[in-house]
């Protein structure tokens, strides 16, 4: 069972303390030797920020330039180097223990391709991968993935396109290519292909592919998991 949870438009870094206050959960349980799931998607649009992982080393003219555009600048501790995440493209982190799936970051990380590649294949696009991490239409990208993992929990996931203005893309090389391109669901398709529209498929196919079952995060783990980050930041600031 893996609890869904759909956060609507959100800043990154208040996603970010979400994410980690789930992995939290998972990591103490792992510590107390309890046999807990704490399984959960995270299904989010982002207001404009550029991303980038660890291995990125960014000037400081390059990000004070890109966040002269009007969007934010976050370093992380994913994969992969530069992207960037806007309303209208649907942000998936999986915050789950992949002890109750396979205990393989590579399978995880073929699995998340996977399921993109299903949605791809419900709205009649051939999504593909390449040598590249990531789903890709011909030579250009339609989602980006990028994970990290503790003791097998994961955070972090995929930047799927779907109807966000592509023109921010722009500004940089995504994921550090610069002979490629990006496209979304709605250009490909010519369709409307919104977050709405797209976040049942993605559940279905993600349900599919990782032999799960999915349903709604109830109220009381959502207030739970909220409180623990409000008390924790008036521990922060109190100090």
């Amino acid at each position: 069972m893996v609890k869904v949870w759909r956060l609507g438009l959100m800043s990154y870094d208040t996603a970010l303390k979400i994410q980690l206050a789930v992995a939290r959960k998972h990591l103490d349980a792992i510590m107390k030797g309890q046999d807990a799931n704490f399984d959960t998607l995270l299904l989010v649009e982002h207001k404009p920020v550029f991303t980038v992982g660890i291995r990125d080393d960014t000037p400081n003219e390059q990000i004070f330039r890109l966040r002269s555009l009007g969007a934010e600048f976050k370093k992380t501790n994913r994969g992969g180097l530069i992207t960037f995440h806007s309303p209208g493209q649907l942000v998936v982190y999986p915050v789950i223990n992949l002890k109750h799936f396979k205990t393989s970051v590579k399978w995880y990380v073929n699995s998340l391709e996977e399921t993109v590649i299903n949605v791809c294949d419900e709205l009649g696009i051939k999504g593909t991968r390449s040598p590249y991490t990531g789903v890709w239409v011909e030579d250009n990208k339609i989602a980006s993935i990028g994970i990290h993992a503790s003791r097998y929990v994961t955070t972090h996931g995929i930047a799927l396109n779907c109807d966000n203005d592509l023109s921010w893309f722009d500004n940089i090389d995504p994921c550090g290519i610069e002979d490629k391109g990006v496209t979304s669901l709605t250009k490909e398709s010519g369709v409307n292909c919104s977050v709405e529209k797209v976040t049942p498929i993605f559940i279905k196919c993600f349900d599919k592919v990782f032999g799960c079952k999915s349903e709604d995060i109830d109220v009381k783990t959502q207030e739970e998991i909220l409180n623990s980050i409000y008390n924790k930041l008036l521990v922060e600031n109190s100090a």
